[in-house]
């Protein structure tokens, strides 16, 4: 972690002032180091008061992400973890997994240096202007199977949008969230393997969701925002919330809500798998989220592997 983050990190601890000589003496620099990095988290956006003889202070009007703030915004009791910035937020759940975490837990950050998407892609997420966090989730749930999990994930998304603003999403199969024609949002499940026993241990859930977002690099297409005042850590605990209520027997309930919110049925659209495209029609969402689709010839099938990509005709 950058020094800059560290600053941020004692920042986001306190709602009292923290004084330079203090943030110095606990990392080993100077004042002026502090200074220096206080005055490049200000070049970041982040508005803070800076008082003779008294110190540093985020001021309210930052839209800040703690873990404090959280925790007093879920309806259960769990681990949560905040880091100015990471390489992605499922990486890190991974390394925590393999050092021994116990648990259902959330780990979230206010940037991500090497965020991920599916099928290799990256996935934007520069400081303050979204959220990206993932939950671990143990198998005994029954959102064990990476389908299931996704499409719940999305359904959790477009619940606490609708909950917290007056904007409609939409979902595109299987893991993407729409608005006005644009991707807001995207999430990434990966499944954690005993290979010697053949069992899942775990699963995480990455979500990553553009709030005010509108500045994308070239190579991103489609991307857009929610473009709702927000804020970012009751969003991210909305989304747990929703996510928790489906992983421990609301289940049934969500799929229904799936197909009335999906952007494909009843579309024409092509499949693309192991490089071949397919062109076909979107018939129906069956009970665990998988895509049933009409080919030419009349056939159906059902498309569930996270590995498919779909795109309109």
């Amino acid at each position: 972690m950058s020094f800059k983050n560290d600053i941020l990190s004692e920042l986001l601890k306190s709602e009292e002032y923290v004084s330079g000589q203090e943030l110095a003496e606990k990392f080993g620099k100077s004042r002026a180091a502090v200074w220096k990095a206080v005055k490049n988290l200000i070049k970041d956006g982040y508005e803070i008061d800076a008082v003779t003889n008294r110190g540093y202070r985020l001021t309210e009007n930052n839209d800040t992400i703690s873990a404090r703030k959280i925790k007093s915004n879920l309806k259960t009791e769990l681990d949560v973890f905040y880091y100015p910035s990471l390489d992605s937020t499922n990486n890190c759940c991974k390394r925590m997994l393999a050092d021994g975490k116990q648990g259902t837990f959330l780990v979230t950050a206010d940037s991500q240096t090497a965020g991920r998407g599916r099928q290799g892609k990256s996935f934007y997420s520069p400081a303050l202007t979204g959220v990206y966090f993932s939950l671990v989730i143990r198998p005994h749930s029954s959102l064990q199977n990476a389908v299931t999990a996704t499409t719940a994930a999305a359904v959790a998304v477009c619940r606490a949008i609708e909950r917290l603003t007056d904007r409609k999403p939409k979902i595109k199969w299987v893991n993407d969230v729409y608005l006005d024609g644009k991707k807001i949002c995207g999430i990434l499940t990966e499944a954690i393997t005993n290979f010697e026993e053949g069992t899942v241990e775990s699963v995480i859930i990455g979500i990553g969701i553009n709030i005010k977002t509108d500045d994308f690099p070239d190579d991103v297409e489609s991307a857009g925002c929610l473009g709702a005042g927000i804020s970012r850590s009751r969003l991210i605990a909305e989304v747990t919330n929703e996510l928790l209520n489906i992983a421990v027997g609301d289940y049934e309930s969500f799929i229904d809500y799936y197909r009335s919110h999906s952007l494909v049925i009843g579309q024409r659209i092509k499949f693309i798998q192991n490089g071949r495209v397919t062109p076909a029609t979107a018939v129906a969402i069956d009970e665990t989220g998988g895509l049933e689709v009409e080919l030419e010839n009349g056939e159906h099938t059902v498309l569930r592997s996270g590995e498919i990509s779909i795109r309109k005709i």
